[in-house]
């Protein structure tokens, strides 16, 4: 198992640790409510220092990463950050990651920690250009920092003007002292920014912003992680996102740019988009007792029509709320449908599948 740089400043804050993607991770430092409550009201520290990081250098580094990615980022400008896929031919996901680009011969790609080494051997079988991609995953410690005092906080340790780093841009930056890659991104629905350097400057970071945010700010574990995410509707690979689930059916078609380029999968979603669908990711909220979990199925009358990707009662709206990909035509908005838990059947009614709105800073 490997531990991030910042393992021991997790066990200094009391957390509990947990195997994740390989590595040692904080689950939760207090309790899941009380951290995820943080985030949405103050400010929230994750490690995501488990995340991959592959770096694409060289004279066609712009045309193999069109290649392999769904977004265009051919029209992608120096210092933006674009969301997107890789998929398979058949249009299944590799996975979800974010590209950085830095000019049109140097891209980051930045990827899900349990998918590294998965993601960069497709990487390079599928590279026939003259670029050349570099797994550098063990040179980046990376943090951050999201919440509503977010700009506030980090704006005391940089003399960078953090407006001028808008949503989904980067900039190389001076924090605290040293230089690092700071974006206007996350995975939490809040405004905040993510912050990538060596490993010693980013547990530096890390103390210092603890330090000065007192009582505005809390370290947050994975559990929090997915309670955020899974309330503005982002998707977890495995969950929403997999081998056998395509961008289209998980109602991810704003980061997929069939008009754009001939990347792979792009001629089986072309397909899949114009015969539509024949199942998506949608909401359901629970009208009685219980909790909606992963993998519980979904029935209309006795019919098996779907199944729960991710289940929670929202801490933000204490509603029992779940994502699921559900058949067409039962996703329809005020189907009214059932889920087996613990085998009794409870009712469920489609909803929206976004449970608390988005605070970030456009």
């Amino acid at each position: 198992m490997k531990r991030t740089a910042l393992y021991d400043a997790h066990v200094k804050n009391g957390a509990k640790i947990v195997s994740f993607a390989g590595f040692e991770m904080p689950i939760v430092y207090t309790s899941i409510t009380e951290e995820h409550n943080y985030v949405r009201e103050k400010c929230g520290l994750f490690d995501v220092s488990h995340m991959g990081e592959i770096c694409v250098r060289g004279t066609e580094a712009e045309k193999f990463v069109d290649s392999i990615f769904t977004n265009d980022c051919l029209t992608q400008n120096d210092n933006q950050v674009l969301y997107g896929m890789m998929c398979y031919p058949d249009g299944g996901v590799v996975d979800d990651l974010l590209v950085y680009k830095f000019h049109k011969e140097h891209f980051l790609l930045v990827v899900n920690a349990s998918n590294v080494d998965k993601d960069f051997a497709w990487v390079t079988e599928n590279n026939k250009f003259d670029c050349k991609a570099t797994n550098e995953s063990d040179n980046f410690s990376e943090v951050a920092l999201q919440g509503p005092y977010a700009q506030t906080l980090l704006q005391q340790i940089t003399d960078f003007d953090l407006n001028d780093i808008t949503f989904f841009t980067s900039k190389m930056i001076n924090v605290n002292g040293a230089t690092f890659l700071v974006s206007r991104t996350g995975y939490t629905g809040e405004d905040g920014f993510e912050i990538y350097g060596t490993h010693d400057d980013v547990v530096d970071v890390w103390d210092v912003l603890m330090e000065k945010g007192g009582e505005n700010i809390s370290p947050i574990g994975l559990g929090a992680r997915d309670t955020l995410r899974f309330e503005v509707s982002l998707p977890l690979y495995g969950n929403e996102l997999s081998k056998t689930i395509t961008p289209l059916e998980a109602g991810l078609g704003f980061a997929v740019k069939l008009e754009a380029g001939d990347f792979i999968g792009r001629d089986f979603l072309v397909k899949q988009k114009q015969n539509r669908t024949t199942r998506r990711i949608c909401g359901l909220k629970l009208l009685d007792k219980g909790i909606l979990r992963h993998g519980y199925k979904v029935f209309h009358n006795e019919k098996l029509v779907g199944e729960i990707t991710t289940g929670y009662k929202s801490p933000s709206t204490g509603e029992t709320v779940a994502l699921a990909m559900v058949d067409r035509p039962y996703e329809k908005m005020g189907t009214e449908l059932f889920v087996e838990i613990r085998g009794k059947m409870k009712k469920v009614i489609v909803r929206s599948k976004k449970f608390y709105n988005k605070n970030y800073k456009k």
